[in-house]
C-alpha cells in the first residue's frame, strides 16, 4: 500500500482577490472550485488546477486575513509546479518578468532545471522541468499560457524540519515512502535535503525534507502552507490507511468526507499537517465541467445555509 503522489497542497492567502488574479492570469491555472472552508465557512476555499481539476494538479487556498507568515522550520517551505522542458522554463522567465515577478533565474536543483520565485504574498514557488513524467494534465484552453507551457501539476514539495530521525520514522514506517537520495540544501549547502519517493516515483511523487536546525520555528500566516495531501486511488485503500494509522497509534482526524474527495489528516512529529485524499469523486460531481469555478458551490451539508454563507463572502472577480 503506497501513495501514488501529491494530491493537492493548501496554502493561506490574506488577499484572496489578488490571489485569484495571480493564479489565473499570471500562472494560467483554472479556478475549478469556488467554495468555502468546510470548517470555517466565513472563508473562501479556492482550487486552481488543470482544466478539469485532475488529482495532483490542485493548488488550493484558504482566505484568511491574517498577518504574513514568519518563515522558519517545522513547515512546508516551497511548492514546486511542474512544466515540461527547457523551452517551457525559458518561456516562463519572460512571462513572469512581463508580469513584474522577480525570479532567481533557471538553476539546477537535485538534477532538475528549476525556476524559483514567489507570488504576491511571499508564497514560495518553483517551476520544475519534469521531463514529461507523471499523469498528463488536461490543458486549459481559455487561459493566458500556451498549452505546451502550462503547469502540469504539483511536485516535488519541500518541507523543513530541525531534526530528521522522527520524521523519517513516520515517512518510511507509517507512510511507506522510500528515502532514495539526498542533495545539498540550496539555501545553505552545509545542510542536506533528503528525497522521499512515493509509488513509481518522479517529481510528482516526491517529498523533499530539508534538515535546517539553525532556523527558528515558523509562525504561520499568509503566504505560508497549511497542509500537503497525498494521493490514494480509491476508497478501499483510503479505509486501509485509516486502519493503519489507528493500528500504529498515530493520532488522526478519522475519516472526513469532503464531498469532492475523502480525507484523513494527521501530523508528522514536527507538527506539519499531512492529508491522505482519494482521487475521486472529483470536482464535476456538482458542476458542469464547462462552468467549473464560475459560481460558489457548497457541499450538500452546507446548502441549507447558502444564503448566509454567500452573503458574507466578498467578490473576487
Amino acid at each position: 500500500m503506497e501513495f501514488t503522489g501529491i494530491h493537492h497542497l493548501t496554502a493561506v492567502s490574506g488577499n484572496i482577490r489578488e490571489n485569484y488574479r495571480f493564479y489565473t492570469q499570471v500562472m494560467g491555472m483554472r479556478l475549478v472550485k469556488r467554495s468555502v472552508n468546510q470548517d470555517d465557512v466565513s472563508a473562501y476555499h479556492l482550487f486552481y488546477a488543470d482544466a478539469v481539476g485532475s488529482p495532483g494538479t490542485d493548488l488550493t487556498f484558504f482566505d484568511w486575513p491574517v498577518p504574513p507568515e514568519k518563515r522558519g522550520t517545522h513547515s512546508i517551505i516551497r511548492t514546486c509546479l511542474r512544466v515540461n522542458g527547457q523551452a517551457a522554463l525559458d518561456w516562463w522567465v519572460g512571462h513572469l518578468a512581463d508580469a513584474g515577478v522577480q525570479t532567481q533565474g533557471i538553476a539546477e536543483h537535485d538534477g532538475r532545471l528549476t525556476l524559483e520565485f514567489e507570488d504576491t504574498e511571499g508564497q514560495r514557488l518553483a517551476l520544475v522541468d519534469d521531463g514529461g513524467a507523471g499523469d498528463t494534465p488536461v490543458p486549459w484552453d481559455r487561459g493566458p499560457v500556451p498549452p505546451e507551457y502550462q503547469v502540469r501539476g504539483l511536485g516535488p514539495i519541500v518541507m523543513s524540519v530541525p531534526e530528521l530521525r522522527m520524521t523519517d520514522m513516520v515517512l518510511t514506517g507509517v507512510c511507506n515512502m522510500r528515502q532514495v537520495r539526498r542533495y545539498p540544501d540550496p539555501e545553505n549547502p552545509r545542510n542536506t535535503v533528503h528525497v522521499y519517493q512515493m509509488g513509481q516515483g518522479g517529481p510528482h511523487a516526491e517529498l523533499h525534507v530539508a534538515v535546517q536546525p539553525e532556523k527558528p520555528v515558523v509562525q504561520p500566516g499568509a503566504g505560508g502552507v497549511h497542509h500537503v495531501a497525498f494521493r490514494t486511488p480509491d476508497e478501499e485503500q483510503y479505509h486501509a490507511w485509516a486502519r493503519r494509522l489507528n493500528e500504529l497509534g498515530v493520532r488522526n482526524s478519522g475519516e472526513v468526507d469532503r464531498y469532492y474527495f475523502r480525507s484523513l489528516y494527521f501530523r508528522e512529529p514536527n507538527g506539519i499537517l499531512f492529508e491522505i485524499a482519494t482521487d475521486g469523486p472529483g470536482f464535476a460531481v456538482d458542476e458542469n465541467a464547462e462552468t467549473l469555478g464560475e459560481s460558489v458551490v457548497l457541499p450538500p451539508f452546507l446548502e441549507p445555509r447558502r444564503a448566509s454563507i454567500v452573503a458574507a463572502l466578498k467578490p473576487i472577480d
